[in-house]
């Protein structure tokens, strides 16, 4: 592999590790020249030890199919993605910035409305969304925080520069991946970690846990934290045993948790019931609560509601946090940053078109072929289309969908995602990629060092999700 990079080309979107000139980026400079110095066995020899790594550790996710649930290993590719500390800082403090001000306005909004009020934010689309819950009114949970733990997408354009492509609120997925490509990365290139100053990602589940029992309503030494889960059959179950396991918190089912006469939230054990304090639900706000929300739920548990809403327990993150969660709330963050925090925002958003909005809805419809339009409230890529990769037909189907049903579309630009070298079968070639950092907040907030790098598998393609063929890599924040 002598000279891989000389024929590397990530056309016009920045690339993470090389220059525009074709040169190794400072920060990478070091990992570089490994990979250059290894031959196509050697670095084919790493591949299938990241592999069996993967292998030997149990990583999996499942993918929904029409022919049933697919269990598939980790999709990881080998070659780090590199960010500058200094350049991390400034994404932190904005991503505080932001998780901060979301949290103010889901608060205001179960709450004063004020925001609403005030014409800041149009009322019709958050009082009439989905993700409002009329049962969360009134309720103000410690700290007056809803969102604990946020899963913020970015993306770098063609200059190099950050934008938060979507904020997710309700139950953010991904933070085990982020942990276990740097346990895979250790294993397979040892010795990077001699000559890289890399800040720690594997104090995640420490600070998680922190955070939730800073959130207990009882003041005792070692409150009593419990992940609740679907079950095994959940696309995200390895998280869940994976965060329980490092938190040292029970994993538990909504059978496992009872509510009792005093409106406390009770687990079942082989020594009676055990009182508990915090719950890091995992399940959906329509499945939390039989009571409230769906009856015919069985993953839940009867009287949640009734206990949190009591002060008896704490839920992160909170029901009724999703109604930050919608993209068309997503185009009024700078605006909230200014009303909440009286503050420019540190990280830019993308410019977004809301489709409700005739202005908005007719330009959209006339150059629906040079934007990516999504859902309002799907994730995992599920219902989007990029318009520049879509044909014809899928144009004439978006546009009808819009017409018919404007408030549950935006769109947005298509950015050229920044790419970075990808290990394609032998060869090295770029691959467009986002990051999912981890932000938590609590009595005090943090930001994971760097995040989920996600990579779009197939060459060309800016869809980065793993449920639609992405795979990830470890990313490293350096001094």
């Amino acid at each position: 592999m002598s000279q891989p990079w000389k024929n590397y080309s990530s056309g016009d979107s920045y690339d993470e590790l090389i220059s525009a000139n074709g040169s190794p980026r400072t920060s990478a400079r070091r990992l570089l020249n490994l990979l250059s110095s290894l031959d196509k066995k050697e670095l084919s020899e790493r591949c299938a030890a990241a592999e069996r790594s993967i292998h030997e550790m149990g990583i999996s996710f499942t993918v929904y199919s029409d022919e049933g649930n697919i269990d598939r290993p980790w999709p990881f590719d080998l070659i780090p993605r590199v960010v500058r500390a200094s350049d991390w800082k400034q994404v932190s403090e904005g991503l505080k910035q932001r998780s901060k001000a979301l949290n103010c306005f889901i608060n205001d909004v179960y709450n004063e409305q004020k925001i609403l009020a005030d014409g800041v934010v149009p009322a019709e689309p958050v009082l009439d969304s989905p993700n409002f819950l009329e049962a969360c009114s009134g309720v103000k949970p410690a700290f007056g925080v809803w969102a604990h733990i946020c899963g913020s997408d970015l993306i770098r354009d063609t200059s190099g520069k950050f934008y938060v492509l979507e904020d997710n609120l309700r139950v953010p997925s991904g933070v085990s991946y982020m942990l276990e490509n740097r346990e895979i990365t250790k294993r397979v290139f040892p010795e990077l970690f001699e000559n890289y100053s890399i800040l720690p990602v594997d104090d995640y589940p420490v600070n998680l846990y922190r955070m939730l029992a800073s959130l207990s309503p009882r003041r005792v030494k070692r409150p009593s934290v419990v992940v609740l889960t679907p079950g095994i059959y959940n696309s995200a179950y390895f998280e869940h045993a994976f965060l329980a396991q490092g938190m040292g918190a029970e994993l538990v089912q909504g059978d496992d948790l009872y509510v009792d006469d005093d409106d406390q939230v009770q687990m079942k054990t082989v020594d009676g019931p055990q009182r508990v304090d915090v719950i890091y639900r995992r399940i959906d706000d329509i499945f939390m609560d039989p009571e409230v929300f769906r009856e015919d739920s069985a993953l839940g548990v009867p009287g949640l509601m009734r206990a949190w809403k009591a002060g008896r327990v704490a839920i992160a993150n909170a029901p009724g946090s999703g109604v930050a969660d919608d993209k068309v709330i997503y185009a009024y963050v700078p605006e909230m940053i200014r009303y909440y925090l009286g503050e420019e925002p540190k990280l830019r958003s993308v410019k977004t078109y809301l489709c409700m909005l005739q202005k908005d809805r007719d330009y959209v419809l006339e150059n629906i072929e040079q934007m990516v339009v999504k859902p309002a409230n799907e994730s995992g890529g599920y219902g989007m289309m990029v318009g520049p990769h879509a044909s014809k037909a899928e144009h004439k189907k978006f546009r009808s969908l819009i017409e018919k049903n404007p408030r549950n579309y935006i769109a947005q630009p298509t950015i050229s995602l920044s790419t970075a070298p990808t290990i394609i079968g032998n060869e090295i070639e770029p691959r467009h990629l986002d990051l999912r950092p981890f932000i938590l907040q609590g009595a005090d907030s943090y930001v994971s060092a760097g995040g989920l790098t996600r990579v779009a598998m197939t060459k060309g393609s800016l869809v980065v999700n793993s449920s639609q063929g992405g795979g990830s890599k470890d990313t490293w924040v350096v001094e």
